[in-house]
């Protein structure tokens, strides 16, 4: 980590109060509770933001969101289906009331079912494109609304971050249902770049390649850790695409591990 970095991401001492670029900001992460959702949690909150952890499990949600106090950060747990725009739009008012303000939504949440074509069921299909696609475009349509709801100072309204995957940019067997969410939120995350970057909102596709959470971990035993890279990373870039000049927004960015061997 360059110490330029290091800098943005070191936990506040205690009782020194919100500082960093991220100070004063409150950012709902979906999918909060653990592996990615977490880090970028932590990495966020060490840059002085408030992080509202949203998960569909309230359990992990407040697990993560005390780990994240323990170290400084103001953090609160939320119990969401983001599949559910009635629960969106609760979510969304909820952490505006609480927090005081929503200034950027992290769309994290994501599933999968590994199977092919001919096993795949319709419940399973239905559950993905749910959670994968329908979610995030609940969350930036009711986030959106919010942030131009409570304007702010400057050109800038707030931000959308939606976490892609490379399964948006190739295609391997057994995922079908996957593919189609992520390619799609691709394309939504472009769609909602176009349409809301002159209303002051930047939107930008973070397409993650493989990592070591529980999301690959748990389904492929077999998988080697060493073509994996830390979410901690990915996290950091979600930071990175927070932190640019209120000038410049970034479409897209991919992260990916050095070793990854099946991408070029």
């Amino acid at each position: 980590m360059t110490d330029k970095l290091a800098s943005l991401v070191q936990p506040p001492a205690a009782g020194a109060g919100p500082q960093g670029p991220l100070a004063g900001r409150t950012v709902l992460v979906t999918g909060g509770a653990r592996g990615l959702g977490a880090e970028i949690g932590k990495a966020l909150g060490a840059a002085g933001a408030r992080i509202a952890v949203a998960d569909l499990m309230l359990d992990g949600a407040e697990a993560a969101a005390a780990a994240l106090r323990d170290t400084g950060v103001e953090a609160r747990a939320f119990a969401v289906d983001v599949g559910h725009e009635m629960a969106v739009q609760k979510l969304v008012a909820e952490v505006a009331e609480v927090c005081g303000s929503l200034d950027a939504v992290i769309n994290n949440a994501a599933v999968d079912v590994t199977a092919p074509i001919g096993e795949l069921q319709a419940v399973d299909w239905d559950r993905i494109v749910r959670t994968n696609l329908s979610g995030p475009f609940f969350v930036a349509k009711h986030a959106a609304q919010r942030m131009l709801a409570q304007g702010g100072a400057g050109g800038v309204r707030g931000h959308i971050v939606n976490i892609a995957s490379t399964a948006s940019k190739r295609a391997w067997p057994n995922a079908s249902a996957y593919h189609a969410t992520k390619w799609g939120l691709l394309g939504l995350s472009h769609a909602l770049h176009a349409e809301l970057r002159p209303q002051g909102i930047k939107v930008c596709a973070v397409v993650a390649g493989g990592m070591r959470t529980p999301f690959l971990l748990d389904r492929f035993p077999d998988i080697d850790p060493g073509v994996l890279q830390d979410p901690a990373h990915v996290a950091r870039s979600v930071l990175f695409v927070l932190t640019q000049p209120e000038e410049t927004v970034i479409p897209e960015l991919m992260v990916l591990p050095m070793r990854e061997t099946s991408w070029p």
